[in-house]
């Protein structure tokens, strides 16, 4: 079983409540694929578009993968949780939560390899999973534990979808 604290000092959890939010935009996702594709049998594209759907899943689903590779292998997070530092450098200074943007973005290019319109709402009900989800739970965590530099680094830096950062 994975260690989920570094240090017995440690505030924060290494995992948190992220396994949970990945299965569950992932479940969704999957239903959507279940219902569409093989219940319902609506909204699937034939060729063109399925090509053009089949190259923005792929790009997505890499863009995902690096993402969450860069936030959670190179960026050093578990060196600063366990060290009650809030990590506002890097990919972080780009996106404040870039491991659930890469599963969100991969969870959905996945959904456009589908080459099914329908699914396209399936994005947007995952960012708002995960949205809704972040901002009931470790937004106020890390509100309570870095207080005022954690309520400026919201401001500058979104939530989910990579982006430069505001001036400081």
């Amino acid at each position: 079983m994975f260690k989920n604290y570094v240090s017995e000092e440690q505030k924060l959890p290494l995992f948190g409540v992220g396994p949970y939010m990945i299965f569950a935009i992932a479940v969704v996702s999957l239903l959507g694929q279940i219902l569409f594709g093989c219940v319902w049998k609506i909204g699937t594209l034939s060729r063109p578009w399925s090509i053009v759907f089949i190259i923005i899943g792929s790009i997505l689903i890499a863009a995902g993968v690096a993402i969450w590779f860069i936030g959670a292998i190179r960026s050093d997070m578990d060196n600063s949780i366990a060290k009650n530092r809030l990590k506002t450098d890097g990919i972080y200074s780009w996106v404040r939560n870039p491991m659930y943007s890469g599963w969100w973005l991969a969870i959905s290019g996945i959904s456009f390899l589908c080459h099914n319109l329908c699914m396209l709402i399936l994005p947007v009900i995952n960012w708002g999973i995960l949205t809704c989800w972040l901002i009931c739970t470790e937004e106020k965590w890390l509100l309570e534990l870095y207080g005022d530099e954690y309520a400026s680094y919201k401001k500058r830096v979104n939530r989910l979808i990579p982006w430069k950062s505001k001036n400081k």
